[in-house]
């Protein structure tokens, strides 16, 4: 995994893309290696959240076109996909905050989209400008940027494939935060870490599918509301909630005991 450089710590998984002599450009061996990480981070108990961030000073600055013309030529394998990592950070289970630490551009950007949580550098700049390449915006991003930020966003961002700024993605709703570059590593730590710390794992979890689960499917309120009762009755009386309560008012930190790997059930599809 050296285009891939995976490092855990106190229940946060920071996931490097590590081509910093190419600004991190995206390769399918790269595509490959991040969704096994993700599979394999979400099954693993002790990662309570994904940090996904670039080496050096870009994030990733979107396809490589070392094939030049050719770089887009039709392949000939039949298993090619626009969306080529596989699962997508928002099917996980764990929240996933992406540390735009610099540039993204094409599916650098598309992939931070599918993050949970985007923490960008403010003088950066950003892009998705594959229909000035002649082809079209990747990884779900049709559905992720208007999801995020709305229909008009999207139409601007990807039919325009134009270039904006950190304080512009955060304008447009593509952002949480922007900050100086070498500040957003540093600040998804130390969100994800409070999250790691202060967050049931089953609560974060359910929350989190929820959400995306309200966005692909289109659930009207009365389905949400359906769905947040069923799901406070699965976590009503378990020992995270009794512990929950505990360490708020004792002024500690929580223990929590859930096991995702062990008691996960999926939301009902209807």
């Amino acid at each position: 995994m050296s285009d891939l450089t995976i490092e855990i710590d106190s229940g946060v998984a920071v996931l490097t893309l590590n081509r910093p002599e190419r600004r991190n450009a995206f390769t399918s061996a790269m595509g490959r290696a991040l969704g096994q990480a993700y599979r394999e981070l979400d099954a693993d108990d002790s990662v309570r959240v994904l940090v996904l961030t670039g080496a050096g000073s870009a994030f990733c600055a979107g396809a490589d076109l070392g094939g030049g013309a050719d770089t887009f030529e039709k392949p000939e394998s039949t298993t090619f996909s626009a969306s080529p990592v596989n699962p997508a950070p928002f099917e996980l289970r764990k929240p996933v905050i992406a540390a735009v630490n610099g540039h993204a551009i094409g599916i650098g950007m598309t992939l931070a989209m599918q993050a949970d949580i985007r923490i960008v550098a403010a003088d950066a700049r950003y892009a998705i400008p594959q229909v000035r390449l002649g082809v079209l915006p990747d990884a779900m991003s049709h559905w992720t940027v208007s999801r995020v930020a709305g229909m008009a966003v999207a139409a601007d961002i990807l039919l325009s494939g134009r270039k904006f700024d950190g304080n512009e993605a955060c304008r447009l709703g593509l952002a949480s935060r922007a900050l100086p570059a070498e500040e957003v590593l540093p600040a998804a730590l130390e969100q994800a870490r409070d999250i790691a710390v202060n967050v049931a794992p089953m609560s974060a979890a359910l929350c989190k599918r929820l959400l995306w689960d309200t966005a692909v499917r289109g659930y009207q309120p009365s389905r949400v509301a359906e769905l947040e009762t069923e799901l406070h009755l699965r976590v009503m009386g378990s020992p995270d909630a009794a512990e929950g309560v505990r360490a708020m008012l004792e002024h500690r930190a929580p223990v929590w005991s859930t096991r995702l790997s062990e008691e996960w059930k999926d939301l009902p599809e209807s």
